[in-house]
Formats: structure tokens, C-alpha cells, sequence
């Protein structure tokens, strides 16, 4: 097993998990844009999301849309960036679909998603970070 994601999920690699169920595993990105960037991932490898049945693509933002609610409110957030990067020529810079969730708040650079502007917050809270936002699930 090559895949960095296949071995974040194995445990293999450790990370800063938010949330996991059947289908996902969500973790804090070790890269943030901004603090609270949360990568959202299914645990079964696929390498785009275009390799993705509707079923599997429907369960992802299924998770997807109930870890941005989570972690919206955790944070007390104002809005967020969600997106993917689909296939290498688009960014995709690891070879496992996965979701980018992306906190804005006020004074950030604000803007749509072509205007992120990178941060890049201090990763020293990551593990306070992660089980606040793990331990607000419902």
C-alpha cells in the first residue's frame, strides 16, 4: 500500500482524526489553509472522484455535508470553502479522492474559492483542535 490516505486510514501514519464512520475518515490537514482545514476522505482507495459510483459519491457528501455542519458551528465560522481537486492537472495532489474543507472568517482574504488565500495557521493546537471538533458530533 503506496497511497499516503490508504495509510492515514490504516493508522499506519498518524493523524489528527475528527471523525470516522463506515464509509469515511475525516482528519485536520497538516497544511492548513486555515485553522480547522479538514480533509475528508473515503476509507476504500479510489484515485478521482470520477472513479466513484453515485452511491459511494452520494455517502461521501452525505459525511461531507454533516462534518461542515460540525465543524462550522464548533468554530463558530461565518462560512467555509468545500471542494475537490479532481485528477492531477487539477491539483490533485494526492491520488486518493478526497474533500477539502476550508474555514473562512472575516479578514482572511475572504472571497470565493479561486481566492483562497493561504495562511497556513500554526499546526501546534491540531490535537486540541481535532477532539473539539470530534467531540461536538452528535
Amino acid at each position: 500500500m503506496d497511497c499516503l490516505f490508504c495509510k492515514i486510514v490504516a493508522g499506519e501514519i498518524p493523524s489528527h482524526k475528527v471523525y470516522e464512520d463506515d464509509f469515511v475518515y475525516a482528519f485536520l490537514d497538516i497544511y492548513p489553509c486555515s485553522e480547522g482545514h479538514t480533509i475528508v476522505l473515503p476509507k476504500k482507495h479510489f484515485g478521482r472522484f470520477t472513479d466513484m459510483n453515485e452511491e459511494e459519491a452520494a455517502a461521501l457528501f452525505s459525511s461531507v455535508n454533516k462534518i461542515a455542519r460540525t465543524v462550522e458551528s464548533t468554530l463558530g465560522l461565518e462560512g467555509m470553502n468545500i471542494g475537490i481537486n479532481n485528477g492531477e492537472i487539477a491539483g490533485q495532489t494526492v491520488p486518493h479522492v478526497h474533500v477539502h474543507i476550508i474555514p473562512r472568517r472575516a479578514g482572511d482574504g475572504e472571497g470565493n474559492m479561486h481566492t483562497i488565500v493561504e495562511l497556513h495557521p500554526s499546526t501546534d493546537k491540531l490535537p486540541e483542535l481535532a477532539e473539539k471538533i470530534s467531540n461536538s458530533f452528535e
